[in-house]
């Protein structure tokens, strides 16, 4: 089978969860090769491997890390040449696209990005217009490019036993142009990443303050869940910009997707409308966003959202 380059993208040595996604997508479409960069690799492998990668190409000189971006082109532009991939696949993340983009531009390829799905033929599927349109696209020229939104793609466990190859790539002066002189470790919470989270529960406008955004918390917690928020409740200062859910933040698309005060405006829309299953707590019947919902809850989420939680709670 063809050899599909997989871009991972890791923390620390933890392997993120759309790279899983992206090895699942390369399985259906032919050989996984995941491309692991910057030091961290030996604690990594056995989760690549279970995740199906046949092949893994290790970079793991440090300077790859020291630099923003533009590395991890240069070395992919290097494994195309000398590999001839039959695709490369990285996730739609903001760093994943102008990798995307750079690559396109060394290698004379297409790329598509904020794809939701990848079939045979490499034909990429986009959902546009905030989920009006579904439009399916191909690149016609050079090595496919594939941009792929994170949750897009359920992770499944593909045992295999990857080949390691130990590669390097020398880096030119625009290669090292922007240096990364610091990196401040956010503190993490117990609750799941927002764009890797199997079930999220976000407020809207409804909620009020940012004082009641506790019933929020305290219906993801009940669940496990990560924490968003609409456009209106973070400009609003009610909660974190860096939880905003929408065409403007972050794109999720969980298991379950809980929208609690939310009306479901295009740009709210955009940002969720592809989570498995969704749910809308409002108390206004007309509201956009039930229009979108498999489930709908007419009603007031003070009463709605701590009564849900409390019957939560009780069955676990």
């Amino acid at each position: 089978m063809a050899e599909i380059l997989v871009l991972v993208d890791h923390v620390d040595g933890e392997v993120k969860k759309v790279t899983l996604e992206l090895l699942t997508l390369a399985g259906r479409l032919g050989e996984p090769a995941a491309v692991w960069t910057g030091p961290g690799y030996e604690g990594a492998k056995e989760r690549l491997a279970e995740y199906g990668a046949a092949k893994v190409y290790v970079a793991a000189d440090e300077e790859l890390d020291s630099y923003v971006v533009a590395p991890k082109a240069a070395l992919l532009a290097q494994l195309v040449k000398d590999k001839s991939p039959a695709a490369v696949l990285v996730s739609a993340t903001g760093e994943g696209k102008e990798v995307a983009g750079r690559l396109a531009v060394k290698t004379g390829s297409g790329v598509l990005t904020d794809v939701v799905d990848v079939t045979e033929g490499f034909v990429g599927e986009h959902s546009i217009f905030g989920g009006a349109i579904i439009a399916h696209a191909k690149v016609n020229t050079g090595t496919p490019i594939i941009a792929v939104r994170p949750n897009s793609v359920a992770p499944e466990a593909s045992a295999a036993t990857p080949v390691e190859e130990r590669v390097s790539v020398t880096l030119s002066d625009a290669d090292k142009a922007a240096r990364i002189v610091e990196k401040v470790v956010q503190e993490k919470g117990e609750r799941p990443d927002l764009t890797e989270a199997a079930i999220v529960v976000s407020g809207g406008r409804g909620v009020g303050g940012a004082e009641n955004f506790s019933i929020i918390e305290g219906l993801a917690d009940s669940l496990g869940a990560a924490v968003g928020a609409s456009r209106a409740a973070t400009d609003a200062g009610w909660y974190p910009h860096q939880f905003q859910v929408g065409q403007t933040g972050k794109t999720v698309s969980p298991q379950l997707y809980i929208a609690v005060g939310i009306s479901g405006a295009i740009q709210h829309r955009a940002g969720m409308q592809t989570s498995k299953t969704i749910v809308a707590i409002n108390k206004d019947p007309e509201a956009p966003i039930f229009e979108l919902v498999d489930y709908g809850v007419v009603g007031d989420l003070f009463q709605v959202a701590p009564q849900l939680t409390e019957e939560i709670t009780k069955r676990k």
